[in-house]
């Protein structure tokens, strides 16, 4: 179909550790950053055993992104060495601006079968917005919009605009939309962006064809990155599709990475685990 995005490629998630010993799987990160601007890292945990993510994420700093929090299962506490808390529930979002710098941990749990899903995204933050004051927003399941297409697919507007749905989720520095889809076999979605933007769809359950015609097939735990072009469209397979879609405007900056910390330069990078080590690190 005519202005159709095609993909360049589709990767398959990893298994990682993460913290003091938390299983999950990375769909993307630093070596793809070049093809997922503004987009850094996107995390899938999901487990129905306590041992794979009961230690969680202890206290750990981060400067220079936002960090998108999303539940599917289970919860997850939150705190910070300011003394904030909060807990994120099934279907519900924290949208955390790490900013200058915030210290926090994060810690699962998992449902009444043991079950924790759960993704984690990572935005990077423009040069000129490095050093913004931190801020929480915590947004619950029944704030976000959903409906049903024409079609039968039901999506969910986490940030952005879809089906004459707006997000929850304003006033954001880097110009991004993240929905979850949940197509019928044999059902699509189609999507109109900016030629220019970055997209990105992850599979979380079954297989989605990430053009009508043109292929190719995405399975659960894999990552499509798309050509530029104007419209998107996903294709559910002969079973039900469940997908998150990523749009973004690129930053097209230079990327500093170290660990927990994305700045512009290398000596920025250092000195936000200068001033960690020396206590300076929070403003």
């Amino acid at each position: 179909m005519e202005n159709t995005r095609t993909v360049s490629r589709i990767i398959k998630s990893v298994a990682v550790t993460e913290g003091a010993g938390v299983h999950l799987r990375r769909a993307f990160s630093h070596h793809q950053a070049s093809e997922t601007d503004p987009f850094l890292m996107l995390d899938e945990f999901h487990s129905d055993n306590p041992e794979e993510y009961k230690a969680g994420f202890p206290y750990h700093p981060h400067r220079g992104i936002d960090t998108i929090t999303y539940m599917l299962a289970g919860k997850v506490t939150h705190s910070d060495n300011q003394g904030n808390e909060g807990v994120i529930g099934p279907g519900d979002v924290q949208w955390m601006t790490a900013g200058s710098g915030i210290v926090h941990q994060e810690m699962p749990e998992g449902d009444e079968n043991g079950e924790l899903w759960g993704l984690q995204l990572w935005v990077n933050l423009p040069a000129s917005h490095k050093m913004t004051e931190p801020r929480y927003r915590g947004i619950k399941s029944e704030q976000i919009p959903g409906a049903h297409t024409a079609n039968g697919t039901f999506i969910k507007v986490i940030c952005g605009d879809a089906e004459g749905m707006h997000g929850p989720v304003e006033n954001i520095t880097t110009e991004i939309e993240y929905m979850d889809l949940r197509i019928p076999a044999n059902g699509s979605f189609r999507h109109y962006t900016e030629k220019e933007y970055t997209v990105l769809a992850y599979v979380l359950e079954g297989k989605a064809r990430m053009h009508p015609e043109l292929g190719p097939v995405a399975d659960s735990g894999s990552l499509a990155i798309f050509e530029h072009d104007y419209w998107v469209e996903i294709k559910a397979e002969e079973e039900n599709a469940r997908v998150l879609l990523m749009v973004g405007k690129p930053l097209s900056e230079p990327i500093a990475w170290m660990g927990s910390v994305v700045m512009n330069t290398e000596e920025e990078a250092r000195r936000a685990f200068e001033e960690y080590s020396e206590g300076t690190f929070t403003k």
